[in-house]
């Protein structure tokens, strides 16, 4: 693994761009061409047809409402439950690996790149520093530190492979942690988004009102656990 991105280093930009290029046209040619009608039945055809490689690409990018989907299709019967569980945390292993390897083998880049994140950056070392592997462990859930933690612990000479087995475990963890309820919960989620896609005025305060909570808590945990290293 370090040989490959060793080898790919000049290039890594270059790569990245690819992949997300050819990954969105995917999406977008299978969008145009799904035998179906509607914008919305189009999405489900396609994530009915092309859910677990739309599922991986999203457990890169660590985003839950991929997770969600995941949950539901696997409760309806379009995904097998402990498959989507698998390849969700093969996809968030496998994001956090991209960017603990940019830590490692582009420094001169990162420091370049990430110039306004520095705070964050002293940050993600003093955790590390003071709790050691849990924070690689619980770095999927504080708010605003997810791509910071992986690649400041790869600008360091933490172990590559003991940061890939406790990234592995984590990554499998978050994605049952998010699937399994929504699998569980099916069916009273599916009649709240049938309401909510009725009368889906009523849901904008409630969505503002959970977003900004879900935000404030993220905010002030970090700010309390940074506190409390600095201390």
């Amino acid at each position: 693994m370090e040989a490959l991105f060793k080898a790919l280093k000049p290039h890594s930009g270059k790569i990245l761009f690819s992949v997300v290029a050819i990954f969105f046209s995917f999406i977008v040619y299978n969008l145009v061409n799904a035998p179906v009608e509607g914008i919305e039945q189009k999405f489900v055809y396609l994530l009915k047809e092309h859910g677990y490689v739309i599922l991986f690409a999203w457990g890169m990018l660590e985003g839950e409402a991929g997770l969600i989907m995941a949950g539901l299709l696997s409760h309806t019967g379009d995904m097998n439950l402990y498959l989507a569980i698998f390849i969700a945390g093969l996809g968030g292993f496998a994001g956090d690996q991209v960017y603990f390897y940019i830590g490692r083998f582009n420094k001169s880049y990162v420091h370049r790149k990430f110039k306004g994140q520095r705070r964050k950056f002293a940050l993600a070392h003093l955790l590390l520093k003071k709790y050691g592997w849990p924070i690689i462990f619980a770095q999927r859930y504080m708010y605003g530190m997810r791509t910071i933690i992986p690649i400041s612990i790869g600008l360091t000479r933490y172990s590559a492979k003991m940061f890939a087995f406790i990234n592995l475990i984590s990554a499998w963890c978050w994605a049952a942690i998010t699937i399994v309820p929504v699998w569980y919960f099916g069916d009273e989620i599916l009649k709240l988004l049938e309401i909510a896609k009725e009368h889906w005025y009523f849901a904008v305060p409630f969505v503002i009102i959970a977003g900004g909570s879900i935000i404030y808590y993220f905010n002030k945990a970090t700010k309390k656990i940074s506190k409390g290293v600095i201390a």
